[in-house]
């Protein structure tokens, strides 16, 4: 996993969005750094450095394997608890740290995107087809 940081103090691990990188966070890496904090913003899984699931097995590229990807980052950097902040696919997987591993999460702030709780009966894909059609990006992807 290919990560970026910066500073020395209490990790925040900064969760980018779809489909950008850690670079979306190279403005709130410095700041944080020069606030007292370590600001660490890896590439999630299948972006930028960071490998990605073999394009033949899907099934090893759920959120319970991001979500494992970052419990390792966080190991390995050797913090205990680290502050979260995520924005919108960063977001997703961030609620999905706090939910599954809590002990690894003092505090957790996302922008652009509220909890949703996942609904076994709803499918994704087809609800948001049925709203805004089949040129949103999540459709299309």
């Amino acid at each position: 996993m290919h990560a970026v940081e910066m500073g020395e103090g209490p990790v925040v691990l900064l969760l980018h969005v779809f489909p950008e990188l850690w670079y979306s966070w190279r403005h709130q890496i410095l700041f944080l750094a020069a606030y007292g904090y370590r600001a660490v913003a890896p590439d999630l899984c299948g972006y930028g450095d960071t490998t990605g699931a073999p394009l033949h097995d899907h099934s090893k590229f759920t959120t319970l394997h991001v979500v494992g990807d970052l419990v390792a980052l966080i190991d390995t950097m050797g913090a205990d608890k680290v502050f979260v902040v995520g924005h919108y696919w960063g977001a997703m997987m961030a609620w999905m740290l706090r939910l599954f591993r809590p002990d690894k999460v003092k505090a957790l702030v996302n922008l652009s995107v509220h909890f949703i709780p996942r609904n076994p009966q709803q499918k994704v894909v087809e609800t948001f087809r049925a709203l805004y059609g089949d040129d949103l990006y999540l459709c299309r992807f």
